[in-house]
């Protein structure tokens, strides 16, 4: 299953017999969530006018899985015991999936703190306990992509002849940036760093850094056992969905 994501470069990692259920009895559903993933495109600008945070095109692919029948929902659950109620929980899900077969979760963590991984996983984890979902998915950042971000924005600052903050700010309608993240990329550049070199460094660091939600952050959870037994799709966005 997903060829067509493996070969665009997509991370595919596929656990606890996910991709048993998903092609016997989830075919179509399977087919709908790779169609919204192969569409996705974001411009390289958007991700330095998104501040760092969920760019438009994901926005997008949120979008187009809720038009496809895959909206939020909110889990609730309780237990009563002799008429007393002894435990009340609720689990925001970005995205909900249901058939007759059963009932499919899809978390995107686009650029979130990397605790937000143990959050989702541990929520499809009871929810599959419960028999409230049959397979939990997760899409984030791809190693491609964590990889290549400091090139794509280097590159992207390039091709548009920006010379200072300022007017990338305006021209990319970009969030205000700190008085600490504009002096540290000043100093740079009085250390004679070119202005894409400086500012990339300090914006990568910043928005899209170790600590947050990208692919190896996922694997060393997955490889820890969080979210286990629950069946598991997991996928990386790849440097391919950057239109530079």
């Amino acid at each position: 299953m997903f060829e067509k994501l493996e070969r665009a470069g997509f991370d595919i990692a596929i656990r606890n017999h996910a991709g048993a259920i998903l092609s016997i009895d989830f075919p179509d559903v399977a087919q709908e969530l790779e169609d919204a993933l192969l569409a996705v495109q974001i411009p390289a600008e958007e991700l330095i006018g998104s501040g760092g945070g969920e760019a438009p095109s994901t926005q997008r692919l949120r979008r187009a899985l809720y038009v496809a029948n895959w909206p939020k929902h909110n889990f609730d659950f309780k237990l009563i015991v002799d008429g007393v109620e002894t435990v009340s929980n609720s689990h925001e899900i970005d995205h909900v999936r249901r058939t007759e077969a059963g009932t499919i979760a899809c978390e995107i963590e686009w650029n979130n703190k990397d605790p937000f991984f143990d959050r989702d996983l541990e929520n499809f984890q009871r929810l599959h306990a419960q028999s409230a979902i049959s397979i939990g998915v997760m899409i984030t950042r791809g190693a491609s992509l964590q990889g290549s971000m400091l090139g794509i924005i280097e590159r992207c600052i390039q091709k548009h002849g920006f010379v200072d903050e300022a007017e990338m700010v305006a021209a990319l309608k970009m969030k205000d940036r700190t008085a600490r993240q504009r002096q540290a990329v000043q100093r740079m550049v009085k250390n004679q760093t070119p202005f894409h070199e400086a500012f990339a460094k300090h914006f990568v660091s910043d928005k899209f850094g170790a600590a947050t939600t990208h692919w190896r952050k996922l694997e060393d959870r997955i490889n820890r056992g969080v979210g286990n037994p629950c069946p598991l799709l997991l996928i990386g966005l790849p440097d391919g969905v950057i239109v530079e």
